[in-house]
């Protein structure tokens, strides 16, 4: 998300995320950065994080170093069929500002541009529907490869995502004293007494 600027934008964009299984979402802010609308996310924010970036640069850089395809969400020449994209393999996909779409940093840093075909006279969608016919799409593909069917985190990244999901204000005390977090039972529980001598 490259300096969207409202938050009921943002709000259904990451309540899109949650709805296909995107547990992370990379923002560059024009100014300070954004929260979600709590309407529109409808708590969606608990369960996807937002990792801010200084620059589309810098974002794109991450995203790269993680594997990722690059396609940006901008009408030109270039641009291809949002359904003719291979998103079984690691994407992101960078949007635009509301008013002026992705910058032209954005655009030459991508591995190519992407757009949702119009039929009417409006050239574009809004940028959150515009996300949610790209995000559905790829989990189509991605229901159809089966990635739904296991898990895809590491073992330790999914322990440590249920942690937080399920004791965030113990997680959040573990995480200022520098601790590592509590073990948790096989069905998800802190052991008997664990989460008073951690102060939650």
């Amino acid at each position: 998300m490259e300096s969207i600027s409202k938050p009921h934008n943002l709000g259904a964009i990451l309540r899109t995320c949650d709805a296909v299984g995107v547990l992370e979402a990379h923002a560059v802010w024009s100014r300070r950065p954004k929260r979600a609308g709590n309407a529109v996310s409808a708590g969606s924010r608990k369960w996807v994080g937002v990792r801010n970036h200084a620059s589309v640069r810098d974002a794109i850089t991450a995203l790269r170093a993680t594997g990722h395809q690059i396609l940006a969400a901008h009408l030109s020449p270039r641009a291809r069929d949002y359904r003719e994209v291979d998103f079984t393999r690691p994407s992101a996909i960078v949007l635009g500002t509301e008013l002026y779409g992705v910058s032209d940093e954005a655009v030459a840093q991508s591995d190519f541009d992407i757009v949702v075909p119009m039929l009417g006279m409006v050239p574009s969608l809004n940028v959150s529907v515009a996300t949610a016919a790209i995000l559905f799409e790829a989990q189509r593909q991605r229901l159809d490869a089966g990635f739904y069917d296991r898990p895809r985190l590491s073992a330790e990244a999914y322990r440590r995502m249920v942690f937080e999901w399920g004791y965030p204000t113990l997680a959040r005390k573990c995480q200022e004293r520098g601790e590592p977090y509590p073990a948790l039972t096989e069905d998800g529980s802190l052991a008997s007494g664990l989460s008073a001598a951690h102060g939650a």
